[in-house]
């Protein structure tokens, strides 16, 4: 497996900034592992709701991870900012796979970067639901 490199801002289409906390902190003085993907989940999940393609309480349609995966680079910390670029490497015709890059600050590259697929499905009956128009539109405006 080859490892990825950091990656720069200007390759991505949105950003989101999220305050890092206290609480984020584990016992080797940094931020855990774990946070970063609450972050990618922000952001993704941010994306969509500010554009009016997922509603999480009433949407007949929802995002389940299907898989994601991180790759660091360096360490943040508190009281550090963090911006989450985002942007969209694929789209199927029921899944699209988000690239998120983690920014410490005002870095221009990223300290981690990773991927997160969503599978679109059904609330109730959790079967795959075809993207719709509007929703493929939104997400080729990201495509990178």
């Amino acid at each position: 497996m080859s490892r990825t490199r950091p990656r720069h801002r200007r390759d991505f289409r949105w950003f989101c900034e999220v305050n890092t906390q206290w609480k984020d902190v584990d016992i080797y003085g940094h931020v855990n592992n774990a946070v970063h993907y609450t972050w990618f989940d922000t952001a993704v999940n941010g994306w969509l709701v500010g554009r009016g393609l997922l509603d999480p309480v009433r949407g007949e349609a929802v995002g389940l991870v299907v898989h994601t995966s991180c790759e660091y680079f360096d360490e943040v910390v508190f009281p550090d900012l963090v911006t989450c670029g985002l942007c969209a490497s694929r789209m199927g015709t029921t899944s699209v796979t988000y690239e998120i890059s983690l920014f410490r600050n005002d870095a221009n590259q990223s300290f981690a970067h990773g991927t997160f697929v969503h599978a679109y499905v059904d609330r109730v009956t959790r079967r795959p639901v075809p993207l719709s128009g509007d929703f493929r539109n939104a997400v080729e405006q990201i495509l990178s």
